[in-house]
């Protein structure tokens, strides 16, 4: 008997769920698009020494959405957000956005409030992050 495995890739630990053989992965922010699920575990594999966390994952239907963090190596955290098409319950076409953290313009702060950003929360802090050797 052959057991599947859950979580092959980073991209399916962080959404929780597995790729289709032929799922899409876009990256608007560099204007790619890297199509197969070998071709996209063959990305991950270059970046090397990243820790990341998952806050949470909604699911709507078809849907998935995940808020995470991530740390490429060099100590600076961004915050992600994946968004998953998903048939049979496998990710098809999943778009990844992301940011890193930056301090708001002083004259924002008479029509903002603080977001609360606790080290567990939907966007974990650089503390809470794991790397693909630590345990899920």
């Amino acid at each position: 008997m052959t057991v599947e495995r859950s979580h092959d890739t980073r991209l399916e630990r962080i959404m929780g769920v597995q790729l289709a053989e032929d799922a899409q992965r876009q990256w608007p922010q560099s204007g790619e698009v890297i199509v197969g699920r070998a071709r996209i575990d063959e990305v991950e594999s270059h970046f090397e020494g990243l820790r990341l966390a998952v806050g949470r994952r909604l699911t709507c239907g078809d849907t998935l959405v995940v808020e995470w963090s991530t740390d490429y190596g060099d100590g600076r955290v961004y915050r992600n957000v994946t968004v998953a098409e998903l048939r049979d319950g496998r990710a098809i076409r999943v778009t990844d956005y992301w940011g890193e953290p930056f301090t708001p313009p002083a004259w924002r702060s008479s029509l903002a409030t603080e977001l609360e950003m606790p080290p567990d929360g939907t966007w974990p802090a650089a503390e809470a992050l794991q790397g693909d050797d630590d345990p899920t």
